[in-house]
């Protein structure tokens, strides 16, 4: 089995694709210990059984539709005239867009290239400098994976068996400090340049009759899941219902012909790809268990650390590194059902858990030297990566504050639960 594993190791390096590591290993695990490697292809059928499996495609779907649409450009016109009298307006109206853009696409780096591009250009000549906007743009793209309906937040809550509805409430209050956090900062920066200019109220309303059919969308789908009107399924068939109707039909963005058809192939793709990893990483843990490594690594740490404390601080270093080695995705599945058995013996409630993995994630696309959104946002803006590290330093400041407090104080992300009777 230690041949299989190193073997294996090394084709993941050399680029073998991660639902096949996950399933060699957990094949290899029921082999080695005489169990029948069926045990594997049960997983994956217990997977589809999920009822909460559904929203995933649906949720996926949705993004790139509003991807695919307008919807971004629509959506920071509007923000630029409600925000636009404020100092620092713009800055935050970029950080508010992208984090919105990021909940509903699932990913931070396609926010960083359809909005990074759009606001760039209005934040320079508003006078708020390339390094600034560089790092805001930069960090925005993934601060949007706390709020509903984030495609990790579902992930997690599958692989957890955590209520997605509990993700979904526990994640608006760290999500919302977050980006309070990084609008403090916009605003100071707003005070010291002199040329921002206000704009109209009434331009408000002109602009929000432009978007009055996508506005209303979060709101509806946010309010109806925490409301208990439906479930995160049915919010996912009324959001690309919705979506379909609204894009293919009033507005008329998208051709419900020709570019639908091609949308929902490429949305598949991805979606096909992610429930291969889901089932293989479930599959995986079923091994870890019987194999009761959680057991053997909770004794290596408790030797290190013994308070609750001590571990968070060591959970909170080890899953930043995390951060910039791996995609959020294979971080959920490869190392959500190690850790969540350790935490739960040290006291940590896994919606607490989840919050304080995905804000590491989240800084951790940002955190050099191999953070992904460093390279799209190199790549996006035509920068040295040298130039973007440096600009994203007092962004990835916050957030660690931010994180620190998101940890360290649970009722942030606890006492909503009992709020909505959860």
């Amino acid at each position: 089995m230690s041949l299989v594993v190193v073997g294996i190791l090394f084709a993941a390096i050399a680029g073998l694709p991660l639902f096949l590591v996950l399933s060699v290993l957990a094949i290899s695990g029921f082999i080695s210990n005489d169990l029948i490697s069926t045990l594997y292809f049960a997983e994956v059928i217990r997977l589809a059984e999920n009822p909460t499996l559904v929203a995933i495609p649906l949720f996926t779907f949705g993004g790139y539709l509003l991807a695919e649409s307008n919807a971004s450009s629509r959506m920071v016109s509007l923000a630029k005239k409600l925000l636009g009298w404020l100092p620092g307006g713009l800055a935050i109206v970029a950080l508010s867009s992208m984090a919105l853009f990021t909940a509903f696409s699932g990913a931070s780096g396609i926010t960083i290239i359809a909005l990074g591009g759009l606001m760039m250009p209005a934040m320079l000549k508003e006078g708020y400098g390339k390094n600034f906007s560089l790092g805001l743009l930069t960090v925005s793209g993934s601060v949007g994976l706390l709020f509903p309906p984030s495609l990790p937040l579902i992930i997690y809550a599958v692989i957890a068996e955590t209520p997605v509805t509990h993700m979904f409430i526990g994640g608006v209050l760290p999500g919302l400090i977050m980006v309070f956090a990084i609008s403090l900062y916009c605003i100071k920066k707003g005070y010291s340049i002199s040329s921002l200019k206000s704009d109209e109220p009434v331009e408000s309303w002109r602009t929000l009759a432009k978007v009055g059919w996508e506005a209303p969308l979060p709101i509806v789908i946010i309010g109806g899941i925490y409301g208990g009107l439906f479930t995160v399924v049915e919010a996912a068939i009324v959001t690309v219902v919705y979506l379909i109707i609204v894009e293919c039909f009033v507005i008329k963005d998208i051709s419900f012909r020709t570019d639908l058809p091609r949308i929902l192939r490429e949305s598949s793709v991805l979606i096909g790809g992610i429930l291969l990893i889901i089932g293989s990483a479930l599959a995986l843990t079923n091994y870890i268990v019987y194999a009761d490594i959680p057991s053997v690594a909770l004794s290596w740490i408790q030797s290190i650390v013994t308070t609750q404390i001590g571990f968070l601080i060591l959970l909170n270093i080890f899953l930043l590194v995390i951060g910039f080695l791996m995609d959020v995705f294979s971080a959920l599945m490869v190392i959500v059902p190690i850790i969540l058995p350790i935490a739960l013996e040290y006291g940590i409630h896994p919606v607490h858990l989840g919050i304080i993995f995905l804000a590491n994630l989240e800084i951790g696309y940002n955190t050099p030297p191999v953070g992904l959104n460093l390279f799209i946002s190199s790549f996006r803006f035509n920068t040295p990566v040298l130039k973007v590290y440096r600009s994203t330093v007092p962004f990835l400041a916050i957030q660690l504050v931010v994180l620190a407090i998101i940890t360290y104080f649970p009722l942030i992300t606890l006492y909503p639960l009992n709020l909505f009777g959860n």
